[in-house]
Parts: structure tokens; C-alpha cells; sequence
């Protein structure tokens, strides 16, 4: 039994230096690094509930930077929804937020209907929460993977399926 428990320390402590050595290439337009604390934030979801990053801090969290009006949004929600939120939603060291970019509530909700999702869509006035993540002027699309002591260890950028595949087994390792 001992042996197991090293075993699996070694393997988790690999994984989490694996994640952090990939490199994200500078056109993604991240202004957070691998490594890094995210950015805290608050906010509330589209039906009126306050989130603050800050209190899901030893969770898994998954943030999904999305807009009713991005085409590559619409095509990979259905995936997320499907292959992420389904398979962990029930899990309790998981947190799944979609942040909306810059629309009013109704939008929002109407959004997440014809989707459909059934994570939380979060509100991002003005973008304030996008913008400390990403570079002015940076597309949407994009996740970033933030593991239980809020360091940023994933980032994506468009739907790519290769690289989402990768993202979703990060997740699994350090859900384990």
C-alpha cells in the first residue's frame, strides 16, 4: 500500500510538471502564463447569483471565454457540455463557469437555451473579467484550466478537437 501512495504522488507531481512545461503560443493572446495565480474575479451568472473565483480556491475550475455572437463559441459549447460538464458536473472538486463577454443578462439566458448548456454562463460587463486574462482586442474562444491552488496550468485558444482532447485529459489527472 505504500508503495501505491508514492506511486501515485510521483505520478500526480509528473503530471502537474508536464502541464506546466507546455508552452502556449504567443498568438493565443493570453496576458496570464502557466504557473500564475489567476486573476480573482466577481461576478454573477446570467440568473443572478454572485460567483467570486476566490471561494472555489482547492476545486478544479474550468472558465470558458464565450459570446452569443462567436461562431467557434457555438461549435465547441455543445463538446463542453457534453464531454466535460456531464461526465464532472456531479463531481464536488470541479467547477465548470462560462463568462459571457460584454452581454446583458437576457442575451445571456437566451444563449445558453439555444445552445443548449446547462453550466453557468457568468456575466462579464465590459469584459473586465476577459481582459485581465486575455489582450485587448483577443478573440473569445478560449478556456483556461485552473487547478486547486488557482494556478493557471491549461489555456486553449479557437476549438481545436487535439487540443481540447489534451485539456480534457489535464482535467481528469487533477481530478485523480
Amino acid at each position: 500500500m505504500k508503495y501505491l501512495i508514492i506511486l501515485f504522488i510521483f505520478l500526480t507531481h509528473a503530471l502537474h510538471a508536464q502541464v506546466l512545461d507546455k508552452e502556449v503560443p504567443a498568438d493565443y493572446g493570453y496576458i496570464v502564463k502557466i504557473g500564475q495565480q489567476a486573476p480573482d474575479f466577481t461576478t454573477v451568472t446570467a440568473d443572478g447569483e454572485t460567483v467570486r473565483l476566490a471561494d472555489f480556491k482547492g476545486k478544479v475550475i474550468m472558465l470558458q471565454f464565450t459570446a452569443s455572437w462567436c461562431g467557434v463559441c457555438r461549435k465547441e459549447m455543445p463538446h463542453i457540455e457534453k464531454e466535460i460538464w456531464q461526465k464532472h458536473k456531479d463531481n464536488p472538486n470541479f467547477a465548470l463557469f462560462g463568462i459571457d463577454l460584454d452581454e446583458p443578462k437576457e442575451k445571456v439566458q437566451k444563449f445558453a437555451q439555444d445552445i443548449p448548456v446547462t453550466y453557468p454562463l457568468l456575466l462579464d460587463p465590459k469584459g473586465g473579467i476577459f481582459y485581465s486574462y486575455a489582450e485587448k482586442g483577443a478573440g473569445v474562444t478560449r478556456n483556461v484550466i485552473i487547478d486547486k491552488s488557482r494556478k493557471i496550468v491549461f489555456m486553449t485558444r479557437l476549438y481545436k478537437e487535439e487540443e481540447f482532447n489534451e485539456m480534457k485529459k489535464v482535467i481528469e489527472g487533477l481530478l485523480r
